[in-house]
């Protein structure tokens, strides 16, 4: 299958500079200090935001405030509804937490909040990703990077944490010599997939991340 027709479009009609369509709401979750639903495409993930409050003993830190963050992909976001997804025993969904709270580490003004702790869940309620098979398009959960650290940035807005950047974090790749940006999964299903997370205001990345996927044997 053509992942880039020779009129440049992409398999879901997007072009390559193109975003997916990107939706977002804040104050979604009453009972969270802030929260913020974002859909980005098919992707719907739900973040929420508790603190600053006081840091449990074995988290304090007496200059800084603490981020503890947690990733989770509820079972039913896609179709692979059997399978147990972002639990605690999930490795990739541990690893997508520290990832995320390293990155949100670099943004907030944790030296506003000693012996503070800010805690941050992201949720993701759908994935649905294209994939390939025998020549017709499927959806399948595929764990994303970029809509999580996004929608983790506008949660911490509207809690009104204080941060000296926001994250705005997207996924990249190279096919036949053309850069792509906001990847399906049939597009990072053969290439090297390259997440970055960008603060604008100065050009840092505090997220930069290159992954590949390769067939099973």
């Amino acid at each position: 299958m053509e992942l880039l027709s020779d009129q440049g479009l992409r398999v879901d009609g997007r072009r390559a500079h193109e975003l997916r369509n990107v939706e977002c709401r804040l104050g979604v979750f009453g009972r969270a200090d802030g929260s913020a639903y974002l859909e980005q495409g098919n992707t719907r993930v739900l973040a929420t935001v508790y603190g600053p409050h006081e840091a449990r003993a074995a988290q304090r830190r007496h200059d800084v405030a603490s981020i503890n963050c947690q990733y989770r992909q509820a079972v039913f976001s896609g179709w692979e509804r059997g399978r147990r997804a972002g639990g605690g025993g999930d490795r990739r969904a541990q690893e997508l937490g520290a990832l995320l709270q390293n990155t949100l580490e670099s943004v907030v003004l944790v030296e506003l909040y000693p012996r503070s702790q800010i805690d941050v869940y992201v949720q993701v309620l759908q994935v649905s990703m294209l994939i390939a098979r025998n020549d017709k398009i499927l959806t399948r959960t595929v764990v994303r990077t970029p809509p999580a650290s996004n929608a983790a940035t506008l949660a911490l807005i509207d809690a009104g944490v204080a941060l000296r950047d926001y994250v705005c974090a997207c996924s990249a790749s190279v096919l036949r010599d053309q850069p792509l940006v906001d990847l399906n999964s049939l597009e990072t299903s053969g290439a090297p997939e390259l997440t970055a997370a960008l603060l604008p205001r100065s050009g840092r990345l505090p997220l930069l991340e290159m992954s590949q996927r390769f067939p099973r044997g």
